[in-house]
């Protein structure tokens, strides 16, 4: 399963060739922050406690032959969003830090710069 880096989704939402960006968090969540252009299905609850019913009935929304990045909070319930729509045949990659490193790299934040260039040291 792979991620995607929030300099990386912003080139791609920019160049033309922009991928469906699926946020799971809850409804309110994506109502006071979201990345433009995203799409809200609210199951962040329902696959954190492993229940996968709601995405997948939802997957027909998704539509066909676009990568698909799912955002969480900090990517890691939307990893189980990016196995679910992989397993029903999408092209899908999770948003690496979830929301929350998004807008670090937005506001170019200490953090998000001091963790870029410490990731960018592992091998």
């Amino acid at each position: 399963m792979s991620k995607i880096r929030p300099p990386d989704l912003e080139e791609r939402l920019e160049d033309g060739n922009s991928p469906y960006v699926l946020d799971i968090r809850p409804r309110e969540s994506y109502q006071r922050d979201r990345i433009d252009g995203s799409w809200n299905v609210p199951v962040y609850h329902d696959l954190r406690s492993g229940d996968e019913t709601e995405l997948r009935e939802s997957i027909a929304d998704v539509p066909d032959g676009k990568t698909v990045v799912t955002v969480c909070k900090a990517g890691i319930v939307a990893r189980k969003a990016t196995a679910v729509l992989e397993d029903e045949g999408h092209d899908a990659v999770t948003l690496a830090g979830g929301l929350r490193r998004w807008n670090g790299y937005r506001n170019g934040s200490i953090g998000y710069r001091l963790r870029s260039s410490l990731l960018a040291l592992l091998p």
